[in-house]
């Protein structure tokens, strides 16, 4: 069973930094793409960040500067720095796995609040 489990959110005061850490547990296949995505209200997730198994990024243009992605394949991890951070930063983050083979995967999501 492909389990996700995140770790690193909090409450976090405006300039602040917080990292937030994934770990992908369960998985018999090659993991191709990990990221995260957001959700402040509604069912709409924004993508945040991802990376290839490669090492390619993408980021939303809101982030763009101010957070960074990284992962390690041997460990199966995927962490998000995230420096400057601003009230509309404030968002449930969710970790996701894309496999070579089957679903996506995701995490149970961890509360990031930016807030003085």
């Amino acid at each position: 069973q492909v389990q996700l489990v995140e770790s690193g959110g909090g409450l976090v005061q405006p300039g602040g930094s917080l990292r937030l850490s994934c770990a992908v547990s369960g998985s018999d296949f090659s993991i191709y793409r990990m990221g995260w995505y957001r959700q402040v209200q509604g069912p709409q997730r924004e993508l945040v960040a991802a990376i290839s198994s490669g090492g390619s990024t993408n980021y939303a243009d809101s982030v763009k500067g101010r957070f960074t992605i990284s992962r390690d394949n041997a460990k199966n991890t995927v962490d998000l720095q995230m420096h400057s951070l601003k009230p509309e930063d404030t968002a449930a983050y969710y970790c996701y796995a894309d496999m070579l083979v089957g679903p996506r995967y995701w995490g149970q999501g961890t509360q990031v609040t930016v807030s003085s």
